[in-house]
């Protein structure tokens, strides 16, 4: 793309002149940096490729003669230096002599590389009339941001700096920058705000709010800035109305800036005025004053709008934006990687959330689905395994449209069947949540880590999502109790899980039940607040124990001894009940028949010994007894203790 030809929305971020002199062009935001190989000042050889790793990196071109280049060098290093390595990475690139730049770089105690250019690369940035010039380069070498001149420009380089560094969930970095450039002018707005925006980032509402009615007080672009960062902690306080109120008279004080129409599209969503919050999205989007965070939000919310819709290419076109706006959001690639999933491109979807996982390989949403994803790709590639999964998706939609019942599993009243759970839906409701997904990497975390235990069989959500798509059964239907029991019995399974998700401004609420396909009574319930991602992996592992202890509780394993030879036992139920090395169960006993007004009233039944599991097989456990009552014998009933149990 020329550069001519860059939407307004990429223009919008170049700071300086496109074109410095006649002819130079210049690399700008949203393109791929030029490659370069230099060598520092002492012979080390540094290749533009080698640096992919650094998910930020600021090209810093200047001159030892110019004394803005050498104070811009002198603010960057002690910045580097209160950061471990790597979180502030500069390599400074100069045309001057090698004598005089290693003389100046021992000067001023430099900790960054010094490189040397004969003037090739510096050509190539359009670095050769006005220095310094800075080049932000984020994930895939692209150009973040372009600054030339120093004073005023490096400290707008600085503010924008600390930005990206709230970007990539650095406050402490980015406070460190917004104070470096605070304390050598204390007036600059931009530099308050990163405070505020900082402790907005860290959920630290009171500092925010000081900060920003701080900056209200001053006037000028202060006011605005302050009013802007004011709205917003009203709206992530549950304060709408004041959120609203700011909001409105920022955009009549200050009309085409961005930030105020984000928040009152926030609050309208959370309100249900889905029309009016996108409208006050685009306005967002298309404002002339957009600081990156704020357009790249305004249009990844556009593009869950449009995917909500179905329209999933139009969906990309607005992730894509806000990915070039903010390359460090691996919710905005994650979200993009979803609308191939909708559409069965599994390929896809697996290469973009690895694209997330590039920029951020911590993110459990990415994680989650990349593994989902790739368990597909693998389906469709196993072409005996996916005739078969064909072949089983027919037959249970035939037998749920026949509403044929599961043919009968066991024929013993007392010795158990495999627990067989299957998660049907998790409806999401409320507001819209920034990542696309919540439900599916929820569910998906559930099913692994309760598989994973052996105690419960969990249908493949891979399975479960080809036999929806072959019924096409939308969220409506799945909602309907009827529905999800149906679905249920299908998969002889004997418990359902479903729920809601109600997305609020900051948190979402799940509420997550447990229903007896046989009884039809609901066996359990869980209410849990979920926020960030981190909170959604310790929330799902305190699930998946209380599920695993619901279902010990509620349906212990159950069975006979099939032979005993000393403390040694053999059990009749193994793995494929969900029997584990460690699993203890009783000896139970009836106790003596209880006559009450001539009827005869079961006996309470109690332990009589325990014994140990030590060794499973598909349909035996070894078992080693235990001290009790009386030693075990063959045709003894046995019945799961749960863990920790003391039973008289």
């Amino acid at each position: 793309m020329k550069p001519s030809a860059l939407p307004a929305w990429i223009a919008a971020l170049v700071l300086v002149t496109a074109f410095g002199a006649p002819g130079l062009a210049k690399p700008l935001p949203g393109h791929e940096a030029p490659q370069f190989v230099l060598k520092d000042l002492k012979g080390q050889i540094f290749d533009l490729r080698s640096a992919e790793e650094l998910p930020l990196l600021v090209l810093w071109f200047f001159d030892v003669d110019s004394r803005p280049s050498q104070e811009g060098l002198v603010t960057l290093d002690r910045l580097a230096k209160t950061f471990p390595p790597g979180a502030l990475a500069v390599w400074g690139i100069t045309t001057s002599p090698a004598a005089a730049a290693a003389q100046s770089a021992a000067a001023a105690g430099l900790s960054f590389p010094i490189l040397l250019d004969e003037g090739a690369v510096s050509e190539r940035y359009g670095a050769e009339i006005v220095l310094p010039t800075a080049c932000v380069l984020g994930p895939g070498r692209r150009v973040l941001d372009r600054f030339e001149g120093g004073g005023k420009t490096t400290e707008a380089m600085l503010v924008r700096l600390a930005e990206r560094k709230l970007q990539q969930r650095a406050p402490a970095v980015a406070l460190a920058i917004g104070d470096a450039v605070a304390r050598e002018n204390p007036a600059h707005p931009g530099a308050k705000a990163v405070r505020g925006n900082a402790a907005l980032a860290q959920k630290d509402l009171p500092e925010a709010e000081r900060v920003f009615r701080e900056l209200a007080a001053t006037g000028g672009d202060a006011e605005v800035l302050g009013k802007e960062g004011l709205a917003a902690v009203h709206a992530r306080r549950g304060e709408p109305d004041k959120a609203l109120a700011l909001a409105a008279e920022v955009e009549k004080k200050a009309p085409g800036r961005a930030p105020a129409h984000v928040v009152k599209a926030d609050v309208l969503l959370a309100r249900g005025e889905t029309a009016q919050a996108e409208a006050e999205y685009r306005k967002a989007a298309a404002a002339p004053v957009a600081p990156p965070s704020q357009a790249a939000r305004a249009s990844n919310q556009l593009g869950r709008l449009a995917a909500g819709r179905g329209e999933y290419e139009r969906a990309r076109e607005l992730y894509e934006k806000a990915e070039l706006l903010n390359p460090f959001d691996v919710e905005t690639t994650t979200n993009k990687g979803l609308t191939y999933e909708k559409e069965g491109r599994w390929d896809q979807a697996l290469e973009t959330y690895r694209r997330a996982l590039a920029v951020d390989a911590t993110d459990p949403f990415a994680a989650t689905l990349a593994r989902r994803a790739q368990e597909l790709v693998e389906l469709q590639k196993d072409a005996e395994r996916s005739r078969r999964v064909d072949q089983l998706v027919k037959e249970l939609s035939a037998r749920f449209r026949s509403r044929e019942k599961a043919p009968p599993t066991r024929d013993d009243p007392w010795t158990s069947g495999p627990m067989v759970l299957t998660f049907v839906d998790v409806q999401e409701k409320g507001g819209l949540a920034d990542r696309d997904g919540f439900s599916a990497v929820l569910l998906t975390q559930l099913t692994e880590q309760l598989g994973a235990s052996g105690r419960v069989q969990v249908v493949e959500r891979a399975l479960l999502a080809r036999l929806l798509e072959e019924l096409n059964l939308g969220s409506s239907e799945l909602a309907d109790p009827e529905t999800a029991l149906r679905l249920g019995r299908l998969f002889a399974a004997r418990l359902i899980g479903t729920g809601t998700l109600l997305h609020g401004p900051q948190e979402s609420l799940l509420s997550l039940r447990l229903i007896d396909t046989e009884t039809s009574a609901v066996a359990k319930v869980w209410t849990r607040t979920l926020g960030t991602a981190a909170a959604l992996e310790r929330e799902v592992l305190a699930l998946n124990r209380e599920i695993l202890g619901t279902v010990i509780r509620q349906y212990p394993l159950q069975g006979y001894v099939v032979r005993a030879e000393g403390d040694r036992v053999l059990l009749n139920i193994g793995s494929s009940q969900g029997v584990v090395p460690g699993t203890e169960f009783d000896l139970v006993e009836e106790g003596e028949p209880v006559e009450y007004r001539g009827k005869l009233l079961q006996g309470e039944i109690r332990s009589v010994g325990r014994v140990r599991v030590a060794r499973v097989e598909p349909g035996l456990s070894h078992a080693e007894a235990l001290p009790g009552e009386r030693a075990p014998r063959p045709d003894d009933r046995i019945r799961e203790r749960f863990p920790g149990e003391d039973r008289r």
